[in-house]
């Protein structure tokens, strides 16, 4: 099967803003969590902190992710990248990110239930592997190194 050129174009647009959607939220979904985990249980502020989490995980980043994944597997059908080494290596990194959306949904859980158990300490560092993932795909994508 084949897209043409603007068909792809428009494909790998698509994966783009999706992808920086996805990013925007998971970037900002564990610093919510650094101050939710800081404020006391059953305040206002936590109520506030909950109602806000489970927005932007279901209306903004989950939708995002999938379309992510969609476009992308998609680009990798239709510009015949599926033997392509760096790929697989940012399917594996693209697999950790996911991951960490999953855990980033368990705790958003876990607060919404009032069960949280990790300090505002362990968000903080939570909220550097996406920075890490990130500069590691886009390199993969834009050099190709393998």
């Amino acid at each position: 099967m084949s897209v043409g050129s603007t068909g792809y174009q428009l494909l790998l647009a698509l994966h783009i803003v999706a992808m920086v959607a996805w990013m925007a939220g998971i970037f900002y979904l564990p610093r919510l969590f650094v101050y939710h985990a800081n404020s006391e249980p059953g305040a206002a502020q936590a109520a506030t902190f909950v109602v806000m989490e489970r927005r932007l995980l279901r209306a903004i980043m989950t939708p995002a992710m999938i379309l992510t994944w969609l476009a992308g597997l998609s680009l990798v059908y239709f510009g015949g990248w599926e033997n392509a080494r760096w790929l697989w290596v940012k399917v594996l990194l693209v697999l950790g990110m996911s991951a960490l959306h999953s855990w980033l949904a368990m705790q958003q859980r876990a607060f919404a239930e009032g069960r949280n158990r990790h300090s505002s300490r362990t968000y903080r560092i939570v909220n550097e592997i996406p920075t890490v993932l990130l500069i590691l795909i886009v390199l993969l994508v834009v050099v190709k190194p393998f």
